[in-house]
């Protein structure tokens, strides 16, 4: 059986297929064999990171900084398929200089959105200067919406609550947040106790003001909740895991001051550079780990406690 989440390449081609054709996908497999971060000695030339797709046209100065764009990811195919042509050609049109990595997470345990951004920082930073925490059925339609390098007050919110189309309280910072290197570190990343979906980027916020970091907002944006954005997710399609088990609606409404980039615990198994369009992006495969002790709602079926057991 196949590893939920793991992408597999004849369902991608043929889901391809079925659509007409319209998108040709492949893999190819990254010129060294090493899973490891990113270094500036093994990346590509910055000419070839940010290549522009036939098509595509550039209408602004490249920008001095690097954007890595993080998409935490599972099954999530038809929405990927417009999310890569529509991103880049929106951040082409400002000059962005990016790339696209898919954190894709393929482990039995439930989904880990911020545990998964956590990886992608530790795979970009040390090539990229600033991260995008980006829904992958969350696209900008309007281009006053600037993907710039953040201030040095702290991160930029491009999915403000007042543009949003679902989520409008105050300290709302979920959707898309661009941050510096420099302050994800200084937070300590993410917690990793988020399993399932929902309120992780709530905990995110606490660690950003508890910093003495201030997040910021698009300015003079024209449009409103329902023109700035296009939300493509289906929510009959695709039912979010929102179920609580063991303890774990108690803990997760509390500033976690344990976990984080320093204690965070994964394997990637496989990167994959995927072509949609003929636009390249970078696919990593991980394995995150669980400590059934400490957060046992990772997996509230109780399977992978039993698998441990029977393990040891």
């Amino acid at each position: 059986m196949i590893p939920m989440g793991t992408i597999n390449w004849l369902f991608v081609c043929g889901l391809a297929f079925c659509m007409g054709g319209v998108v040709v996908l492949s893999f190819m497999p990254l010129s060294s064999d090493c899973i490891c971060p990113l270094s500036r000695g093994r990346t590509k030339a910055s000419s070839e990171l940010n290549k522009v797709p036939v098509g595509v046209q550039e209408s602004a100065p490249k920008s001095i900084h690097k954007l890595a764009v993080l998409v935490p990811f599972r099954d999530r195919f038809e929405e990927l398929l417009q999310f890569v042509p529509h991103m880049t050609k929106f951040l082409q049109r400002q000059g962005i200089e990016h790339k696209i990595f898919l954190l894709n997470q393929i482990d039995r345990y439930r989904f880990n959105r911020a545990s998964l951004i956590n990886v992608g920082f530790r795979f970009t930073s040390e090539v990229y200067d600033y991260i995008a925490m980006h829904d992958v059925d969350l696209l900008p339609i309007n281009d006053a919406l600037i993907y710039k390098y953040p201030s040095d007050a702290g991160p930029h919110h491009i999915a403000a609550p007042e543009l949003h189309p679902k989520y409008h309280y105050e300290t709302f910072v979920g959707g898309i947040l661009l941050v510096r290197c420099e302050h994800f570190e200084q937070v300590n990343g993410m917690s990793n106790k988020y399993w399932g979906w929902g309120l992780e980027d709530d905990e995110f916020y606490v660690r950003i003001r508890d910093a003495g970091l201030r997040v910021t907002r698009p300015e003079n944006i024209k449009t409103g909740v329902n023109d700035t954005f296009t939300h493509i997710h289906n929510r009959y399609h695709r039912k979010r895991d929102t179920q609580k088990c063991y303890n774990q609606k108690e803990i997760t409404r509390k500033r976690d001051r344990q976990t984080g980039l320093n204690t965070l615990k994964y394997k990637i198994s496989k990167i994959q550079e995927m072509s949609i369009d003929g636009i390249s992006i970078t696919v990593l495969n991980i394995l995150l780990e669980c400590d059934l002790a400490d957060t046992p709602w990772c997996d509230c079926s109780g399977n992978a406690a039993v698998a441990s057991a029977v393990s040891t």
